[in-house]
C-alpha cells in the first residue's frame, strides 16, 4: 500500500481535500504510520554532506522523519500547512533543533537557502508546476534534494485476500491494497524520475531501496487505515462498517498483522 494518488490524477477540489486531510487525525496519524529506516537517513545525511548546515522538510506531518534527522543534529526548518499537525509537530520537536513553520511550501518565502531539501510521504502534494522551482529557490549551490516515499503491504496472502473482500463489500472505490498503488513512485514510469529527468537544474540523481517489516495489533492497523486520506475522505458510515470488518477479520487471525514495507528514496544536487 502506498501513500496517496498524485494531484495530476484528480481535480484541484478533491486533491485539496484529500491533503488536508490528515490533520482530523494527528495524533493517530503519528501513533500508527510506520518509522523510515535508519540507514535512510544516514544514507541522506552521507550524500548530502552538510557540514553544519541546516536542512529544509516540506510537508513535515508530525515529525516521523524530523526527529530522526533532528537526532543527529541537523538544525531543521520544517514546512507543514495543516496548523493541526504542526501543533503536534512543535510539542514533539520541542528542545530539538527544529523550527516549525505553519505555511504552504508554495508560497512560503525562505530568509536563506539550504544544504538539504527533504520530503517524506509528502512532496506528490506539492502543485506540480511549482515544485522543483521552489525547490531549486531554497537550496544552495550543490545542495541535496532527498524525496522519499513508503508503500506496505499485508504479508499474509490470505489475510490479504480477505481484506480485499472486504473492501470491495463496502464498494470502496480503491481495492486493497493492489490498486491502491496511486503515489507511482516505482517503476520506469516513476513520476518522480521523469519529472527529475526534465529539470535542467538537478544533477547526479540517484535511487535507492530499503526493506523493512513490521507488526500491527488490531487497533494500530485500523488506525493506519485511517491515516490515509482515502479513507478520512469516505462517508462516515461506510468507513465504521469497513473498520468493523477489517477488525473482526484481523482478530480471527489472531490480532495481529505483519506487514512488508519498502521505502523508495530519489536523491539529486542542484547544478550550477
Amino acid at each position: 500500500m502506498s501513500e496517496e494518488s498524485t494531484p495530476q490524477s484528480e481535480q484541484p477540489g478533491e486533491w485539496r481535500r484529500r491533503s488536508r486531510s490528515f490533520g482530523e487525525v494527528a495524533e493517530t496519524y503519528d501513533a500508527a504510520r510506520l518509522a523510515y529506516p535508519d540507514q535512510l537517513v544516514d544514507d541522506i545525511l552521507v550524500f548530502a554532506d552538510l557540514r553544519g548546515a541546516p536542512a529544509l522538510e516540506v510537508g513535515a506531518g508530525t515529525g516521523k522523519a524530523a526527529l530522526a534527522f533532528a537526532a543527529r543534529g541537523v538544525p531543521l526548518t520544517c514546512i507543514e500547512p495543516d496548523p493541526r499537525m504542526a501543533e503536534l509537530l512543535k510539542r514533539k520537536c520541542a528542545g530539538a533543533p527544529v523550527t516549525v513553520v505553519a505555511e504552504e511550501f508554495e508560497t512560503w518565502q525562505p530568509d536563506r537557502r539550504y544544504g538539504l531539501l527533504y520530503s517524506a510521504q509528502a512532496w506528490h502534494w506539492i502543485a506540480p508546476e511549482l515544485r522543483w522551482a521552489r525547490a531549486g529557490e531554497a537550496l544552495e549551490r550543490g545542495g541535496t534534494i532527498a524525496l522519499f516515499w513508503t508503500d506496505w503491504h499485508v504479508k499474509d496472502t490470505a489475510l490479504r485476500a480477505e481484506l480485499t473482500a472486504a473492501h470491495e463489500r463496502q464498494h470502496f472505490a480503491q481495492r486493497f491494497p493492489d490498486e491502491f498503488v496511486c503515489s507511482r513512485t516505482d517503476g520506469p514510469d516513476s513520476w518522480v524520475r521523469q519529472e527529475l529527468a526534465a529539470e535542467d537544474g538537478f544533477v547526479d540523481v540517484e535511487e535507492r531501496t530499503y526493506t523493512s517489516a513490521h507488526e500491527h495489533s488490531t487497533g494500530g492497523f485500523v488506525d493506519l487505515l485511517s491515516s490515509h486520506s482515502a479513507y478520512r475522505i469516505m462517508p462516515p458510515g461506510t468507513r465504521e462498517a469497513l473498520f468493523a470488518e477489517v477488525t473482526s477479520l484481523v482478530d480471527a487471525q489472531g490480532g495481529r498483522v505483519g506487514l512488508g514495507a519498502t521505502t523508495r528514496l530519489f536523491l539529486a544536487r542542484t547544478g550550477g
